[in-house]
């Protein structure tokens, strides 16, 4: 038991950044990302001996994690007499540009979010997001069109600096 917990904290100390990183794109903020990643690592600790391929397995475990809090959660339509207030843009353009790619992410279903993620942040080829997901290659190819179609289309609609390009970091 001990040799398995040495290896599970060994790999804990070594892919948390990545697992992180990941939580991030799926969620969108920082304290979310990090309750994901520490939900997924408790889970997938109780079956560590028994995981072939640890990182695919929690992309797995938060993907489902995830989804299954969105569900739950899901925000609706509140009406109001008063607008909310906008958030001013950040003087970083990058952090802006950013920001719009995360906020245009979060209108993606969280299926299509976790094949862009899986694609296009942590570049796994689609065989792997396949069968990651548990899916068909084709579905991935096709969620990851439209998906992207979707943001680049919502990118669009929010105008940028001049000078400079709307889908940092995903690729057109």
């Amino acid at each position: 038991m001990a040799v398995d917990d040495e290896h599970f904290r060994e790999f804990v100390e070594t892919r948390y950044v990545d697992l992180l990183r990941v939580a991030y794109h799926l969620t969108g903020s920082t304290q979310d990302a990090e309750d994901l990643v520490q939900a997924a690592l408790v889970k997938v600790m109780r079956r560590w001996r028994r995981v072939d391929d640890p990182m695919a397995y929690l992309r797995r475990v938060m993907i489902n994690q995830h989804i299954s809090v969105w569900r739950r959660h899901r925000m609706h339509e509140v009406l109001t007499f008063f607008f909310p207030e906008r958030p001013t843009r950040d003087m970083t353009e990058t952090v802006a540009e950013r920001r719009a790619l995360y906020e245009a992410m979060q209108e993606l279903t969280p299926r299509t979010r976790a094949v862009i993620v899986l694609r296009y942040v942590v570049d796994l080829p689609e065989a792997e997001v396949a069968a990651t997901l548990g899916c068909s290659v084709g579905s991935v190819k096709s969620r990851a069109s439209r998906g992207l179609a979707r943001l680049r289309l919502a990118l669009a609609a929010d105008p940028a600096p001049t000078g400079t390009t709307k889908m940092t970091g995903v690729a057109q």
